[in-house]
């Protein structure tokens, strides 16, 4: 491959330790550089999340829904940290809580009888097993499994990865996605920077009566949509400048698919089939009416839940295996020195 290929895998080698290499230069590290899955081939990313969130949504089996959670949820606080366990004891329990004590509220089948309401309705077990899973896991808890898997998406399947992936089948949709996704931030940025810059000079839309207010509400929009008619002319000049939309045109990309991109892929689609066809035997099958029952525990369905296990816990695995060989690495070369 050269110089240039040389340089790439440096590249990708120096991201993928990233977490590493911060704490030791002393240095802060962002997403893209701490987690190592990130410095995968975005194909492999995309795979990936495509993998989980599908079966998220379509195992409705406890177990698989709890591993979902639980491994959505270390991820994304390994990705994001403190911001998504207050999100998920502000937003994700009191969801899944209310949708438990709900159910058996209006909700009385089953077999199993408890107890009686105030209101004379009577209180199921499988009623509330129903709330716990088919609402709380199969509908709470299957919905912030996924609203979580989608936030780490988010984090780790950047824009440029999204267009360098579709942007030669769809490139009009990609730039549209990409300009999209990226604009939103940068538009939060900025009303941040305008409205700080208002309130310095007593502007502020929260001083001042209710007209003084939308004076200054007024003034806070038109210079927002002054900047963003303005940021869109530079993207256009920008993009003409560099030869958008002329037949062509080639294209620069850090990407390339290395021996760990294989092995990651092969690991995935053998993982994917593998449950794909546990699927289809049944193994993964659960009901929670009349009487709550699912698959009968064998070998077989032990194993497709390690391996389904295995597959949500694919990042932080890889993460933790490039940790320990950088610290066995950097360990031996210090002790040489």
């Amino acid at each position: 491959m050269g110089a240039g290929g040389d340089a790439v895998r440096a590249v990708n080698f120096m991201l993928g330790y990233g977490g590493l290499l911060c704490p030791i230069f002393g240095g802060r590290c962002s997403i893209q550089n701490r987690d190592t899955f990130s410095s995968c081939h975005p194909a492999i990313n995309f795979l990936y999340f495509a993998l989980v969130i599908g079966f998220s949504m379509f195992f409705i089996h406890p177990v698989c829904l709890a591993v979902s959670l639980a491994a959505s949820l270390a991820y994304a606080i390994y990705l994001n940290g403190r911001k998504t366990v207050r999100f998920s004891a502000l937003v994700m329990l009191p969801m899944m809580t209310v949708a438990a004590l709900v159910n058996p509220a209006f909700n009385h089948e089953g077999a199993t009888l408890l107890t009686y309401l105030p209101s004379g309705n009577p209180l199921t077990l499988e009623s509330i097993l129903y709330g716990l899973a088919a609402y709380g896991l199969a509908a709470a808890t299957m919905l912030a499994a996924v609203v979580t898997w989608f936030s780490c998406y988010t984090a780790v399947m950047t824009s440029d990865k999204f267009v360098y992936l579709f942007g030669r089948v769809i490139p009009a949709l990609s730039l549209v996605l990409s300009m999209a996704l990226r604009f939103v931030p940068k538009f939060q940025t900025q009303f941040k920077v305008v409205s700080e810059a208002q309130q310095c000079i007593g502007r502020d839309v929260h001083n001042g009566g209710v007209i003084q207010r939308l004076r200054n509400a007024v003034t806070t929009f038109s210079i927002m949509l002054t900047w963003s008619l303005e940021n869109a002319i530079e993207t256009a000049d920008s993009m003409k400048s560099r030869g958008y939309g002329l037949p062509g045109r080639t294209a620069f990309s850090i990407y390339r698919f290395d021996s760990r991109d294989r092995a990651v892929l092969g690991w995935l689609v053998y993982c994917g089939v593998f449950l794909c066809c546990g699927t289809a035997v049944g193994a993964f099958t659960w009901r929670y009416y009349p009487t709550a029952k699912g698959a009968p525990w064998t070998p077989l369905t032990v194993c497709l839940h390690l391996i389904y296990l295995a597959v949500c816990l694919t990042p932080l695995i890889l993460d933790v295996w490039e940790e320990r060989r950088w610290r066995r690495l950097y360990g031996e070369k210090k002790g040489i020195s």
